[in-house]
């Protein structure tokens, strides 16, 4: 069973929701988070991003800036720029981009239940960067944005909802980046119990992103039990924010690749190699691929389709992965990209940025760049529930989720 849990949620007030929240802390370099923030003090990155503080090379160490962020959510509620909700609520939260629209809930969920393995990962977390997370809701005393989850959808969670979303909303706005968003409340005992009661029949969450926070909650639940001669279970460090959509509105993208230079090789070497396990076939314009085992090569200012040949592709959830098939088969034998998450030579692109942006920083830092077709839903819950992971950076998330739209304290 899946258990959710209502909670007090500190909200901006509709005039100021769309000035508040912010991109995620992880989508933005400190750089592009600090342009944000001098035009809008208001911003929620100056919480989750508190570098955004100071100029570039003068910020403290990263307990003081996790220090300087609880200050700034404390400004905040002092402010009324969040305010908290009087009573325990579900929320309803509808994102809206083009023509893609997706409706989850807002809830507490289980430490508990991660930690037993009913909330589903398919990521390696890195060590360092879930301590940063720790201290972040250790030192803010909050949840400062949700983790991302989804379930295997067989149907009625538009049923649970569709009373609510059919009536007035409490906060509505597009972003800057025209992604429309929209929250309603659920204050009723009768619908809170109801949602309670539908999720208690789906037996597994699986997180799609936010992987590093589920992590941390984790961590500092362990942490604050410890602490807590009178530890109940109930306590709010034993729950974590989440926004939980169903798995058939859920939208990935391609993350795509973008490599600094040919490890050594000429173009015409590079090529060579390539063709022991790709077909290389140059193409007139720019163009996403479209199936899998096929790529877009972006090189020496021309594009390539490349094309996976059939005694590299396997079945294997892991390893018959777009992401898998060219580190093994390219990246990591011709390239010399051993391992991704380390290798300063290797960039990754979400695939919100569009073509453009590969060749943009081909112009600039890359020697190359690949794009992938997205991975789907429907594979990512398969890895998790063999309880392997994908490889590094193989998912990108659109719409992404607002921070700052709620935030969970831990009192």
């Amino acid at each position: 069973m899946a258990e959710i849990k209502p909670f007090r949620g500190y909200l901006p007030p509709p005039d100021l929701a769309k000035k508040v929240s912010s991109p995620p802390y992880d989508v933005l370099s400190s750089d592009e988070a600090r342009s944000i923030t001098k035009k809008n003090s208001d911003s929620f990155l100056r919480v989750i991003k508190p570098e955004t503080d100071y100029e570039p090379g003068n910020e403290p160490e990263s307990e003081a800036l996790h220090y300087h962020a609880a200050e700034n959510l404390e400004k905040f509620i002092r402010s009324g720029s969040l305010i908290r909700d009087e009573e325990p609520c579900f929320y309803i939260y509808r994102i809206s981009m083009d023509d893609h629209i997706q409706t989850g809930i807002i809830a507490a969920v289980s430490v508990q239940e991660y930690n037993q393995g009913l909330i589903k990962k398919h990521e390696h977390t890195r060590p360092e960067k879930e301590t940063d997370r720790t201290l972040h809701i250790e030192i803010t005393n909050a949840n400062t944005g949700p983790v991302f989850l989804t379930f295997r959808h067989k149907g009625g969670f538009q049923n649970q909802i569709s009373n609510i979303i059919n009536q007035k909303k409490d906060i509505t706005f597009q972003a800057d980046d025209r992604t429309v968003h929209t929250l309603w409340k659920i204050k009723s005992p009768e619908i809170l119990e109801s949602l309670k009661r539908y999720f208690e029949s789906i037996p597994v969450l699986y997180i799609a992103d936010g992987h590093h926070r589920a992590a941390s909650a984790a961590r500092v639940q362990k942490i604050r039990e410890s602490n807590n001669s009178r530890h109940q279970g109930n306590e709010p460090y034993n729950y974590f924010l989440s926004v939980i959509f169903p798995h058939d509105e859920v939208q990935i993208l391609g993350y795509n690749r973008v490599i600094k230079d040919l490890a050594g090789l000429t173009k015409d070497q590079f090529i060579r190699l390539i063709q022991n396990s790709f077909t290389l076939i140059p193409l007139s314009k720019r163009q996403i691929p479209g199936n899998r085992y096929t790529f877009s090569v972006y090189l020496n200012n021309k594009w390539y389709k490349l094309d996976a040949k059939d005694e590299i592709i396997t079945d294997d959830s892991v390893l018959g992965l777009d992401a898998s098939i060219l580190q093994d088969h390219l990246l990591n034998p011709i390239l010399e990209i051993n391992d991704p998450r380390t290798n300063k030579r290797i960039d990754f692109v979400g695939g919100i940025r569009g073509l453009e942006e590969l060749e943009h920083r081909c112009s600039l830092d890359a020697k190359v760049a690949f794009a992938l077709y997205p991975v789907t839903i429907n594979e990512l819950l398969v890895v998790a529930d063999e309880g392997k992971v994908m490889p590094p950076k193989s998912t990108w998330f659109e719409p992404k989720l607002r921070s700052g739209l709620i935030v969970r304290l831990l009192d």
